[in-house]
């Protein structure tokens, strides 16, 4: 009797052992999804028609409201007025891409060349439309404006800052030929006291070619600048100087901009473009003796206002990582290196020499990050499989992996990550993965080139609610999580 004794209390140890490993095993399992995926309400991703007012805290340096212009707390789209589909966002974000890629892939061929060279045709290796590679061919508009103060008395203008553009202008009265609608009063030179125009002999009218891949031209001895974007909409004026105004404490006088007499295109209602690359008439570049060439901004969701633009160093965030940006291949634009992605806690099996065989920038006005084809592929597949249990939606122009979300109001996604040159990485917000009309069609927020000799690029979607600074002069990017609070 007490050998079986015995035996029935190591039968019974062994079964309380067993199934203590069974529920530390289970609490382990539950842990690695925890740590692995967004467990999140189905609202927090999607598009909203009620604003979030802006909640702004103290910031230092000189901070500018970001909005988003296709977002409810848009002032530009008042009175009922149709704004852009998703499908129209996405389209023009591919023209940008295309018009982006092609700039690139010009220079590096040796394309831009004078005179009648200038208008023969170059594909781009993932465009389905073929583009001009002439040196007016730049970039599509972007999503993201801002007020600045132009002239004396100050006129305030709402534009789109851009970090793919150098040239900074606005519309002016008088339009020569065409001006596109804006909310606010066009510009009007001649009610400013401190505005001038910059001669054609100047050697800030030459710089224009650098800044706008286009020649100047001259008109009775005043600088002409010309512009056009990769979906065709463009801004030709005089290049001029004024006073800007971008807080009570902070105006610089003799800002140098373009006066635009003939523009036109998608610009939603905005008054122009602030441009924010690294070329020497760029707005970071003209007022650098005051700030340093640095910057920062955090691009709120389509659901809030609370945004910023920030010029000067504000106090950095202790949870800040930087980056060294990579070579700039001779463009203004902001290369950085990616090493790898992974997809719920799973490295991709992706080599780094994919993303380093033709660079990535990161851009405020491409919406969609654009990836190599191989490493797209790999993202997509794995994605896929971390999302087998919800049901698969029809896509979404150029977004492939879209779900119907419709009868759920908790999701689970799989967290994405980026590694970056420097040691550092980039947990993806739930809001930078996904992007969609609604619950029935949410999608993944990427998208593949057509191989992977194409340059990535790394979108403002999955920018939104980070800290992005921008360390010109220290030649690096850095990144923080709560940007935008």
């Amino acid at each position: 009797m007490a050998t079986r004794s015995v035996l029935l209390s190591s039968s019974f140890l062994l079964i309380l052992l067993s199934f203590s490993l069974e529920k530390s095993n289970a609490l382990e399992g539950r842990k690695t999804i925890e740590s692995n995926f967004h467990t999140i309400q189905l609202t927090s991703i999607l598009p909203s028609s009620s604003c979030k007012p802006s909640s702004k805290g103290k910031r230092g340096g000189t901070s500018l409201e970001v909005i988003n212009k296709h977002g409810p707390c848009s002032q530009l789209n008042k009175k009922g007025e149709k704004g852009q589909t998703l499908t129209e966002i996405l389209a023009h974000d591919q023209a940008r891409v295309d018009s982006i890629q092609t700039r690139i892939a010009a220079q590096n061929f040796n394309l831009f060349r004078k005179t009648e060279k200038t208008s023969k045709k170059y594909r781009a290796k993932d465009s389905k439309t073929t583009l001009p590679a002439q040196p007016g061919t730049a970039l599509s508009t972007g999503n993201y404006i801002v007020t600045i103060g132009i002239g004396t008395p100050k006129k305030d203008l709402t534009l789109i800052f851009d970090t793919g553009s150098d040239l900074t202008w606005t519309q002016c009265e008088p339009c020569f030929k065409t001006c596109f609608p804006q909310q606010q009063p066009i510009f009007n030179p001649s009610s400013s006291s401190t505005y001038s125009n910059i001669s054609c002999s100047s050697t800030a009218c030459s710089g224009l070619k650098s800044a706008t891949r286009n020649t100047p031209l001259c008109s009775s001895s005043t600088c002409v600048y010309g512009v056009q974007y990769g979906d065709s909409s463009f801004s030709i004026g005089f290049f001029a100087k004024d006073k800007l105004t971008l807080s009570a404490t902070d105006v610089f006088d003799g800002f140098m901009f373009g006066c635009g007499k003939d523009n036109k295109g998608l610009f939603g209602k905005t008054a122009g473009l602030i441009g924010l690359g690294r070329d020497p008439l760029s707005l970071v570049s003209q007022t650098s003796a005051k700030f340093g060439k640095y910057f920062s901004y955090c691009l709120p969701t389509g659901r809030g206002s609370n945004g910023h633009l920030t010029f000067g160093k504000n106090g950095d965030k202790s949870n800040l990582q930087f980056t060294p940006f990579a070579s700039s291949q001779g463009t203004s634009l902001y290369f950085i290196d990616v090493l790898g992605i992974s997809v719920g806690g799973k490295a991709l099996a992706i080599s780094p020499m994919v993303f380093k065989n033709a660079g990535t920038i990161i851009d405020s006005g491409t919406v969609i990050t654009r990836l190599p084809s191989t490493a797209y592929a790999n993202m997509r597949a794995t994605f896929r499989e971390f999302m087998s249990k919800y049901p698969r939606a029809q896509d979404l122009s150029l977004l492939d992996t879209c779900y119907d979300l419709s009868n759920y109001t908790t999701v689970s996604i799989p967290k994405i990550s980026f590694n970056f040159n420097g040691n550092t990485k980039m947990d993806l917000v739930p809001n930078g993965i996904f992007f969609g009309n609604d619950a029935s069609q949410v999608c993944l927020a990427f998208a593949g080139n057509g191989d992977d000799d194409s340059m990535g690029i790394f979108g403002n979607t999955q920018q939104q609610t980070m800290e992005i600074v921008y360390d010109v002069a220290g030649e690096k990017l850095g990144f923080g999580y709560g940007g935008c609070t």
